[in-house]
C-alpha cells in the first residue's frame, strides 16, 4: 500500500493530499531514509514523521485497505 494511503487509512493524518505535501517536503522517513508518497508501506517498517518540533514514530503492524475508525490505531504500535 502507498504510503500517502497508508498514513490517511491509519489516521495519522488527516487528508490524503496532506500526507503526500508531508511526504514531498521530505518530513517522513521509513526505516531512517526519506521516502516519497508512493513508498510501499509493509508491516515492520517504522515510520517517523516531523512536524515542527513534534516528531512522531510508529511501527507497520498492519496494511489493510479498509479499516475502522474504532480499529485505526491497531494498524500501528507507537514508539519513544
Amino acid at each position: 500500500m502507498r504510503l500517502d494511503k497508508w498514513l490517511k487509512i491509519s489516521r495519522l493524518i488527516k487528508r490524503r493530499t496532506v500526507a503526500n505535501e508531508a511526504c514531498d517536503a521530505g518530513r517522513v522517513t521509513a526505516n531512517g531514509k526519506v521516502v516519497k508518497a508512493s513508498y510501499d508501506v509493509s508491516p515492520g517498517d517504522v515510520l517517523e514523521m516531523r512536524f515542527g518540533e513534534r516528531v512522531t514514530r510508529v511501527k507497520v503492524l498492519s496494511t489493510q485497505e479498509i479499516v475502522g475508525k474504532a480499529d485505526a490505531a491497531g494498524m500501528y504500535e507507537e514508539l519513544r
